[in-house]
């Protein structure tokens, strides 16, 4: 007799016409110009391995010292790093330390909801969150971003899908893959719509710091919910995934804010989520003082690559009419509008098949119908431009599907 399987994991596993072409694309010998590639780690930036070195080796590594919060002195690098990078001032009591975000949201997730409960996050997105939600039984109810000059929340729609089932409202700033950055005044309207229905706010800010305005620097100052007063339960996460850009140390936070006498309760059983899992390691709580202190080297070179990126994305567009790019307001991606008139789907395929260039097709994302393609600003720039240069030619070229031309 066969095992039964949870109805969590009933997804389609079958592999999509876009996975066998790219299994078969990198079973050639031929180089592959990956412009998807989102992992800092293998993008050839310089890291410093004598400091991570040196970190992870200091006598109390060895220390074994559980806490459900994580250790204060992990805590209190965090709360200097929100003082730094954002101005607030946050009690480091109020911080929870997660091995990622995802996991963070988990936590979230069982604090908050029952089996079937919902929560809102806004379309276009990381397609990420409908697999954490499967794996603890709540269901995800999209509220649009639209796009007008800059993409903007749609709180009118998201407050139609609000029902009795309702429990949070999700928001990625700087979204992601849009950029989007929420504005001072949906965020007002964010915390007034979680006051009256009673629900939590969830806050993604994993990119704030990759926020650039004109003359390079950072908008987190201005950014952050963390610096926001809170009339209702709010959590705002982030990591060193992309704070220092050290997705393999595997650290991530959330912040807990809120009215005192719900905020105490949602810690008080938070602390003994995270006490069952205990998932933190030693080694990397005390070495997270150091790691935070040097994410400047590492911003600095993301931030001079995705600039660079998307001057050449900008320069090989301005000698077409068919693909128009969207703002970028922060973040590592952009998204670019092809036409239409085809699947995008069969577009990207072609796309890898001919010029060997990878895209990520906008559905990805949750962007409705075709036309929508998402590309990184993190790969090597010699790459990008080459990658650049065939995406562009592919489609004014009689490579492209019959439809596009």
């Amino acid at each position: 007799m066969l095992p039964t399987f949870s109805t969590r994991t009933q997804w389609d596993l079958r592999e999509t016409a876009y996975a066998a072409a790219l299994r078969h694309a990198r079973s050639q010998p031929q180089p592959i110009f990956d412009l998807t590639a989102s992992n800092p780690t293998t993008c050839g930036f310089v890291y410093d391995d004598s400091h991570w070195r040196e970190l992870l080796h200091a006598p109390e590594c060895r220390i074994y010292e559980p806490n459900p919060q994580g250790l204060r002195s992990a805590r209190e690098a965090v709360a200097k790093y929100y003082q730094e990078a954002t101005g607030a001032d946050p009690d480091p009591d109020s911080i929870v330390l997660t091995t990622s975000t995802s996991e963070a949201y988990s936590f979230l997730f069982r604090l908050l909801c029952d089996h079937g409960d919902e929560v809102l996050i806004a379309q276009p997105s990381y397609p990420l969150f409908e697999f954490l939600a499967d794996l603890d039984h709540v269901r995800l109810v999209s509220y649009p971003l639209f796009y007008d000059h800059g993409w903007h929340l749609d709180l009118a729609a998201l407050r139609e899908r609000i029902t009795p089932r309702t429990r949070a409202i999700v928001v990625v700033q700087p979204n992601n893959p849009t950029g989007h950055f929420t504005k001072k005044a949906e965020r007002r309207e964010l915390e007034v719509i979680c006051e009256q229905y009673g629900l939590a706010l969830i806050v993604d800010e994993v990119f704030l710091d990759h926020a650039p305005d004109s003359s390079g620097r950072g908008l987190s100052k201005n950014g952050s919910f963390a610096t926001d007063k809170h009339p209702a339960l709010t959590f705002i996460l982030s990591g060193l995934s992309k704070v220092s850009a050290l997705p393999q140390m595997k650290v991530a936070w959330m912040l807990c804010l809120g009215p005192q006498d719900v905020l105490q309760q949602a810690r008080s059983r938070l602390e003994i989520i995270a006490d069952t899992f205990l998932s933190m390691n030693a080694p990397i709580q005390h070495a997270l003082s150091g790691m935070l202190a040097s994410r400047s080297v590492m911003q600095r070179q993301i931030l001079e690559r995705t600039q660079a990126n998307l001057a050449e994305l900008d320069r090989q567009l301005q000698t077409q009419t068919m693909i128009s790019r969207l703002t970028v307001e922060a973040g590592w991606y952009a998204v670019l509008r092809v036409p239409a008139l085809g699947s995008v789907d069969a577009a990207a395929i072609r796309l890898l098949e001919t010029e060997r260039v990878l895209v990520h097709p906008g559905h990805f994302y949750g962007f409705a119908g075709d036309g929508w393609l998402v590309v990184s600003l993190l790969p090597p720039q010699a790459e990008f431009r080459e990658g650049a240069m065939r995406l562009v030619q592919f489609f004014q070229s009689p490579s492209a599907p019959e439809s596009l031309r």
